[in-house]
């Protein structure tokens, strides 16, 4: 999971990517940039670390030019250093190309193996990668060229590419990660989710569709049906996890959708106790919904320490329990002596969930009755986001009871595919009302190679 913004026509177009980008830090804090054009030639700036780590104001005034596209990575393919951070920038034979990708692409490591043994040189470890090489094989147009590409390529993917003169965005034919469209005076923007459309003051214009392919330029912007839409197969943990609380995906407030889930795990399982409390930051509003279903008050009683970043992206199980110990505290006056119904989003490994409980028991919970957002894990994710190897997620290999046992709470329960569907409330015709749900029961919506 990573998070794109991409700009054209406006004079600040690297300072409004930096800040788009910023929006969007929540969906990858391993690296950011940024790539600019000024009708000649394409500018890039790539570091590691958080979007304000990575760029300076001075640094951001060295991207001249009236468009860009900006990444934040969250590595799902590949290693997490600076070789792999985003914008990719490429020469062809019809000139420069940077492209940004959110996603991953199941079928990389087969193109990659066919293009090296055809000459390809590749200079990183990251799936994107075999984008570039595709479309330079194909020639220019870049247009011609990157619908050869999309054709080529599987699995889940929304693209940004920009050149010395325009901007093209695509999305996979399931559309598995979101893709907003927005426009800003006489320019347009391109981000993963709305929030970086509010944080530019771009007014939201529609989210791109499955298969579409979306070309600016001065010309104006055109929509190609690049690829025939599969049924959409949306990643459920956008509205679980991943997208900020303000954003909107496929039409759907994701603050909304989230307090539509606690209500629904209410409603599922129902438990005594005194107060309700949600895990920072993607567990509070379902919390919060919860706690109005069931008339029980709710409660601040974890506290987030704002300067650390998300545990369940971080690249290693040694950093996520460092996170998990920086990053939440209990507030012991409202907490001690109560039953709590602990709400969170997602259990994967069980560490950070184990951890949650002992920190809130040893600072005076009576009781944890753990209510969970989604259906249990039990299937790795192939398409952008690190859900581990399927012998490490704890759903796969444990009873609900033993998940229960080992975490040390005094109740489990993870809400049911059907309720999470349906709480959620996108009015879609395709199975599952557009959600991908491959991670809960393993049916992948495509090939896995």
């Amino acid at each position: 999971m990573c998070g794109i913004f991409g700009i054209f026509n406006h004079p600040k177009a690297a300072e409004l990517t930096y800040l788009g980008i910023h929006a969007l830090q929540h969906r990858g804090q391993e690296s950011a940039g940024i790539c600019s054009s000024d009708g000649e030639r394409l500018h890039v700036h790539r570091s590691t670390g958080l979007v304000t780590e990575a760029f300076s104001q001075a640094q951001q005034h060295q991207l001249p030019g009236s468009m860009a596209i900006g990444h934040v990575r969250y590595t799902t393919a590949g290693a997490s250093d600076y070789l792999n951070a985003q914008p990719l920038v490429f020469r062809y034979s019809g000139g420069q190309v940077a492209v940004a990708h959110n996603g991953n692409l199941v079928n990389a490591q087969r193109l990659r193996t066919q293009l090296e043994r055809q000459g390809s040189i590749f200079q990183t470890t990251t799936d994107t990668e075999v984008i570039p090489h595709l479309i330079a094989r194909a020639g220019p147009p870049i247009l011609n060229a990157v619908q050869d590409a999309l054709r080529v390529i599987e699995g889940a993917f929304a693209l940004l590419f920009l050149t010395e003169s325009g901007l093209i965005a695509a999305q996979d034919s399931r559309g598995f990660r979101p893709l907003s469209l927005g426009k800003l005076g006489e320019g347009w923007v391109v981000a993963s989710e709305t929030c970086a459309l509010d944080i530019v003051e771009a007014e939201f214009v529609r989210d791109l569709q499955p298969g579409e392919l979306l070309t600016i330029s001065a010309d104006g912007l055109e929509s190609t049906a690049c690829l025939a839409p599969n049924p959409r197969a949306l990643c459920s943990f956008e509205y679980i996890y991943f997208a900020r609380p303000d954003s909107e995906i496929n039409g759907v407030s994701v603050h909304a959708a989230r307090k539509a889930l606690g209500r629904r795990i209410f409603e599922e399982s129902p438990v005594e106790a005194d107060i309700v409390v949600g895990v920072p930051d993607s567990g509070i509003a379902s919390a919060i919904g919860y706690a109005e279903a069931s008339g029980l008050p709710y409660e601040l009683g974890m506290m987030k320490n704002r300067y650390v970043g998300r545990t369940f992206i971080q690249p290693s199980q040694e950093l996520r329990q460092q996170g998990v110990r920086m990053k939440l505290s209990p507030v012991r006056s409202a907490i001690t002596g109560k039953r709590l119904v602990l709400v969170d989003d997602s259990i994967v490994r069980g560490t950070t969930s184990g951890r949650i409980v002992r920190m809130l028991k040893d600072a005076g919970a009576k009781e944890i009755h753990l209510r969970i957002t989604s259906p249990p894990i039990t299937h790795s994710c192939l398409y952008g986001i690190d859900t581990a190897r399927r012998k490490e997620l704890i759903a796969a290999e444990y009873e609900v009871s033993a998940i229960q046992e080992k975490i040390g709470a005094d109740s489990l329960y993870f809400l049911s595919a059907e309720g999470m569907v349906e709480a959620t409330g996108r009015n879609d015709s395709s199975p599952n009302r557009g959600h991908c749900l491959a991670c809960f029961n393993g049916d992948y919506p495509t090939p896995t190679s």
